[in-house]
């Protein structure tokens, strides 16, 4: 009996360690170490991206272009974004400072344009301020929408809309864009600047038709005196 048992056990264990020897070893987990406090050196934020205008016409002042951009932001709801003019009040008359911009295509037409003769009682061909009053005969600054043409006084002409509170009164003061033989590039050759309106933006004749062709309906004038 003593010897069966020995035997029986023997064949025991060589079982047990046979099924052992069968079973795969569980991977043990790495050991996690931490690091010690302040031994990382931060993460530098990543860069951002520094914002640039898309476009600068190398005839218009940077502030005014930026203004204008704002403003054709500001009323994107309401004009159509390929194409803009922007009027340098900060310019004498005798300039061309209505500078036609066709941001789609990068270019710039710019022409000769008058102020009114309630911005400059003197007549010094340079614009001392801006109303909306009626009455007052003197340019508005601030954004316009370009609206529908009719045949007036000065022939073709085109309405605009104030869009902003320094030019809101512009339908009832009737400030448009038309043509005026004052506003001609060769009076400068004879009085050193062009002559005034009654504060709408007024073009030669002979140029009249570029400003239509590039504005048409719908767009936005930005006018304004920085600087």
């Amino acid at each position: 009996m003593i010897v069966a048992a020995t035997a029986f056990a023997a064949t025991s264990s060589s079982a047990a360690r046979a099924i052992a020897t069968a079973i795969p070893e569980r991977p043990r987990a790495p050991s996690l170490v931490l690091p010690r406090p302040g031994s990382v050196a931060p993460v530098a934020p990543a860069a951002l991206p520094v914002p640039r205008r898309p476009y600068q016409p190398e005839t218009v002042a940077a502030p005014l272009f930026d203004a204008a951009m704002a403003a054709l932001n500001r009323h994107g709801g309401r004009v159509k974004g390929d194409r803009i003019g922007i009027v340098d009040f900060s310019a004498s008359s005798s300039q061309p400072r209505l500078h036609l911009v066709d941001l789609e295509n990068r270019k710039v037409t710019s022409l000769h344009v008058a102020h009114g003769s309630g911005s400059d009682p003197a007549h010094t061909g340079w614009l001392q301020r801006f109303s909306n009053r009626p009455g007052s005969n003197a340019s508005s600054e601030g954004a316009f929408l370009t609206s529908d043409y009719y045949f007036g006084a000065h022939g073709r002409s085109q309405r605009l809309v104030g869009l902003d509170p320094t030019n809101s009164n512009a339908l009832e003061r009737a400030i448009v864009v038309h043509g005026a033989w004052y506003a001609e590039p060769n009076m400068i050759g004879a009085h050193g600047k062009l002559g005034r309106s009654q504060g709408c933006l007024a073009v030669g004749d002979s140029l009249l038709n570029r400003a239509f062709d590039h504005l048409g309906e719908g767009r936005l004038i930005y006018a304004a005196k920085l600087g």
